[in-house]
């Protein structure tokens, strides 16, 4: 576990920061952009945590909270050096209980029979920019992927976790006794 006795360093004063491994990178390369924007995901997760979820929401976004670190850690590592050091990553486990938690709270909502607006009760609005935001850290990662190796897990995770984060956002308009609005076509 990390120890962190001072918050700045002035490594970054001239716009390059430093991967886990050591290497200086530019603060806008594709992996500081991917790895940044799972931080932003897990920041806004946490802004939906505080202002109250179903119980079983907020359990799961609990233990989502402490694998996007490991998601922010597989990414902030190159691949060789994650391998060679053994640090916390994404692994199919954690895709295997996004789809099963996805499945039960699926399945307690029934089908979805329209589009729906994002939005509904504060939590789910929250919770729906956590997926748009998720989505874009997986734009991110997916251009990464194809420049530069990354954790096997990494893509298929935030592609589940979008999903979950949808689904989720259903169950609590559901448990907040608010409707869903669906898109209207004609309008």
């Amino acid at each position: 576990m990390p120890k962190l006795t001072k918050i700045y360093t002035r490594g970054g004063d001239d716009g390059s920061t430093g991967l886990g491994g050591g290497q200086r990178v530019p603060k806008h390369s594709l992996r500081i952009e991917a790895y940044g924007t799972v931080d932003e995901l897990n920041s806004t997760i946490g802004v939906a945590l505080a202002g109250g979820l179903a119980p079983e929401i907020e359990r799961a976004l609990g233990r989502i909270q402490n694998e996007l670190f490991h998601l922010g850690s597989d990414l902030c590592f190159l691949d060789e050096d994650a391998k060679r050091i053994g640090i916390p990553r994404i692994e199919e486990r954690h895709v295997a209980e996004l789809e099963a938690m996805l499945d039960a709270m699926s399945e307690k909502l029934g089908p979805l029979e329209n589009f729906i607006l994002p939005g509904g009760s504060e939590g789910a609005a929250r919770l729906h920019l956590a997926r748009t935001i998720c989505r874009r850290a997986e734009r991110a990662a997916t251009e990464l992927a194809q420049e530069e190796t990354i954790g096997a897990w990494v893509l298929r995770y935030l592609n589940r976790l979008s999903d979950a984060l949808f689904v989720m956002a259903r169950y609590e308009n559901r448990h907040r006794g608010t409707s869903e609005v669906y898109w209207d076509s004609r309008a």
